[in-house]
């Protein structure tokens, strides 16, 4: 008797990407009919949107959840089996429900599905069985396209979840699209970690007014050496009155040695020194000192009034490196 030759782990890899990523492209394709009304269904939704599941559709479920909470549509994950004993009054008029089955007959979802349905609570379903129980109760039907599941016995939840995924992730960016959500709203919700550094605006980091190392232009170099000093920025600012006209760094203090402490503070000053705004991305300001290997920059106002300094170690504490 032959043997059967083994399939080596690539192949495996391979075809299993091939199925998933095909029945992602049917979909694409095709949208479930009640897409757009599902989206529509969220954006006017005044409570939160409440995803349950059970087993792999659960986590599927609690992934969506998080996705709309953090793109700025309230949410939250009810386990079903918790919702029958207490937790379905997390679930009120006002909110709207995903419940995810594939196979449209989970039989934990049946007390958290009587109970939208007697409250008059909207509903999405999504299933690959138009017909299911599930499906027939929805207000907002979302059938997943009929594909093979992955895996070689055709039975682990493996193209259905990538599916679910999917048409959640579709729906948590189409909500937040038209809902005009900006990088400054999804730091609001992501203020930990290098994620939250990246979004910072320079605002946030800035050292104030009141911690400036600023001289007149013709202050005399060695109250500048001292203001230098104590402010410990490694660059002191030059204003005429209350303008920022340059600024002074250690490497014109290097260029300036001979007679340095003759002269004023405008007559060594680097003149019209680059500068940045507050509203600037922190990330941005920290790419332009490392571009001109500097390690401070002046933070303007409109008119060109010094508000704040943003050193190059404040970014790095913030995480941005």
């Amino acid at each position: 008797m032959a043997k059967t030759a083994k399939i080596s782990i690539r192949e495996t890899a391979t075809r299993v990407l091939g199925i998933e990523g095909k029945a992602v492209s049917q979909m694409a394709d095709a949208l479930p009919e009640d897409f757009e009304a599902a989206v529509e269904a969220i954006l006017t939704t005044k409570g939160r949107v409440i995803l349950s599941g059970i087993g792999k559709s659960g986590h599927i479920a609690r992934k969506i959840s998080s996705t709309l909470a953090s793109t700025g549509t309230p949410s939250a994950f009810v386990h079903p089996s918790e919702a029958s004993h207490g937790d379905l009054g997390m679930v009120m008029p006002g909110d709207l429900a995903i419940l995810i089955s594939n196979s449209g007959e989970t039989a934990e979802l049946k007390d958290i599905l009587a109970h939208v349905t007697r409250f008059s609570i909207p509903m999405i379903g999504i299933s690959g069985n138009p017909d299911s129980t599930l499906m027939r109760a929805a207000e907002y039907r979302l059938t997943l396209p009929d594909a093979p599941e992955a895996c070689v016995i055709g039975m682990a939840p493996t193209t259905s979840t990538t599916l679910m995924l999917a048409l959640g992730d579709a729906l948590a960016i189409a909500v937040m699209e038209q809902r005009g959500f900006q990088p400054e709203h999804f730091r609001d919700f992501h203020p930990g970690g290098r994620l939250g550094a990246r979004l910072s605006k320079v605002a946030q980091l800035m050292h104030g007014a009141e911690a400036l190392p600023l001289v007149p232009q013709d202050s005399p170099m060695g109250d500048a050496l001292v203001v230098m000093s104590e402010k410990s920025f490694g660059i002191v600012g030059v204003a005429d009155g209350t303008r920022l006209i340059g600024v002074i760094s250690d490497g014109d203090l290097r260029r300036n040695l001979d007679g340095l402490l003759e002269r004023t503070a405008g007559d060594v000053a680097t003149r019209n020194p680059r500068t940045i705004g507050a509203e600037m991305l922190a990330s941005e300001a920290m790419a332009m000192m490392s571009e001109n290997k500097i390690t401070a920059l002046f933070v303007l106002d409109e008119a060109e009034r010094p508000v704040g300094l943003l050193h190059l170690h404040d970014c790095l504490r913030a995480g941005l490196a």
